[in-house]
Parts: structure tokens; sequence; C-alpha cells
């Protein structure tokens, strides 16, 4: 694919074939927590144009930055979902559901600069995002969201996310439920400015080493950064790192990293990544 630095203008045009968004409502925990409360979330989700519940499609779970919840994509830039129509309607992506949840319990938590919940989602992603999700719309689980056949449909799931969600996106879709996603897109960071590289590098490495043990290889990964972002550098160092260590990651077959020259840490470009990363997922024949 030949890479764009600015969103092409026809892609913010609105269309007559528009999808619709809708808000998802389930019940979860605040796993890991000391005390272990139940939880109401939400999560606005993206439909395309047309949708049929007789098809199955594919689900890109789309996470948010620090110190915002579900409504970032799609209701503070309502432009995300006409991107998507614009694509869809051109044939740039398949037509894909997108599910925009939180990492966060409640409004008070995202006030709380907490890293941990990064990696905390993780269960919640597993046992009750994920199912939830995919048991009340049509996607490849066909409504069995049984443990073993969300790992057999691994392949029909990507996850991404920009900020505190891309390193969300590593700690918990990549590091701990890589036989459930075999694309990943974390936009703007890995560990963040405090972060241990070695430790980042390695967990990379062996997160892939062993799914590959266990047959699940990587489908893509699209890390994606402005060389001005705040993010830019340490996401940068660790990937190269990680790319030169791990026989597994391989650039062009199932790896890259985009750079937007002069690109900062805005919404700008973010949807240009998701843009990018949309026109590689779910491209492989499974």
């Amino acid at each position: 694919m030949q890479y764009k630095y600015e969103m092409p203008s026809e892609m913010l045009t609105e269309i007559s074939e528009k999808g619709t968004l809708e808000t998802f409502e389930y019940e979860s925990k605040t796993y890991n927590d000391q005390e272990i409360k139940p939880l109401h979330k939400k999560a606005r989700v993206y439909l395309p144009y047309g949708y049929d519940k007789e098809k199955k499609y594919d689900v890109l779970y789309l996470l948010h930055g620090g110190g915002f919840m579900q409504e970032w994509w799609f209701d503070m830039f309502p432009d995300t979902a006409t991107i998507l129509d614009n694509m869809i309607a051109k044939g740039l992506c398949k037509p894909v559901i997108v599910v925009a949840p939180t990492f966060y319990h409640d409004e008070e938590s995202k006030n709380t600069h907490d890293e941990a919940i990064c990696e905390n989602f993780r269960t919640e992603l597993r046992k009750d995002l994920i199912p939830g999700i995919e048991s009340h719309y049509s996607t490849y689980t066909c409504g069995d969201v049984s443990e073993e056949n969300l790992i057999r449909t691994r392949n029909h799931r990507a996850f991404a996310g920009l900020s505190l969600g891309s390193m969300t996106t590593y700690r918990a879709a990549f590091y701990n439920n890589f036989d459930l996603f075999s694309y990943y897109g974390p936009f703007s960071g890995c560990c963040g400015p405090f972060g241990n590289h070695d430790q980042e590098v390695k967990r990379i490495c062996e997160t892939l080493e062993k799914g590959h043990e266990s047959g699940y290889d990587l489908d893509f990964m699209f890390c994606a950064n402005g060389d001005k972002d705040i993010a830019f550098e340490e996401h940068k160092e660790i990937m190269e790192r990680a790319l030169a260590a791990s026989p597994y990651l391989k650039k062009d077959e199932n790896y890259d990293f985009f750079i937007i020259p002069g690109g900062v840490h805005d919404m700008k470009a973010w949807q240009l990544h998701m843009y990018h990363a949309l026109q590689i997922f779910f491209t492989k024949e499974q």
C-alpha cells in the first residue's frame, strides 16, 4: 500500500450509504482490583451500511486514550464514521464492525492516571466485552462465544488504540490475549515515557514465540506514529529492537511502522492510522 500523509478529502465527505451507531451495554467487573465490584459498562458500536444479520463481519476493537471513554472515536469525532462509510463504499476495506469500548471502570476512574488499568483490561476484554459483542452481533463466531471458538476465529478480530489505548493494545490484547486477536494497531506509543524498553522488547518477542509454538501466528501489526509525537521515540526504538530480535516479526509481511512527517499526538494522525490499518487488516486468506 502507498501511504498517505493527510486524510484524502473525499473520505471526509458525507455519503448516503451511512453506517449506524449503537450503544452496547454489558456487565463486567473491576478485575485485578483489590475489591472486585460489579460494573455496568457501555461501548459504542459502528455497524456498516447494509448490516445484515445473515452475513458475518470482522470486528475491530478501537480504543481511546487517557481521560476519555467510549464517546471518543464516534461522538467527539463524528467524522470517524464518515471515514469508515467512505472506505467501505469505495472498497478500501471490507464492511467491518467497529467497537469503541473503554478501559475505565466509570466516570470517576477516568480522572485517575493509573497505567495499570491498561493491562488490567485484559480480563474484561476476554471474559465480558468480546463474548458480549460477538454473541449479540453477526460475526465469525456465529454466536458461539466459547473460549475455544473465540480462539478459532482470532483471524477475524483486530485491536487498535491511541496513546494510553496504544499501550493497552500491547498490554491487554497482544501480551495477554494473543490467542484471540491476529491483527494489532498500536497508534502512538508502547510503554510511555517511564516504561522499561528492555522489558517491552522481551515481552513482544516472547509473545510472538509462544504464539507461534501454540499455532497462533501474527497476521499483522501496524504500528503508527507522527515523528513529532511525544510517544514517537520510545515506540520506534522498542519496535526496531523487536524487529531485529524476533524471527516472527517481518517487515512488510506481518509488520510495518507508519510514520507521519511532522505528525503529532492528535486525532488527525490517529484517524489516518485507522484509515491505513483497515486497508491491511482482514486481507489475508483464511
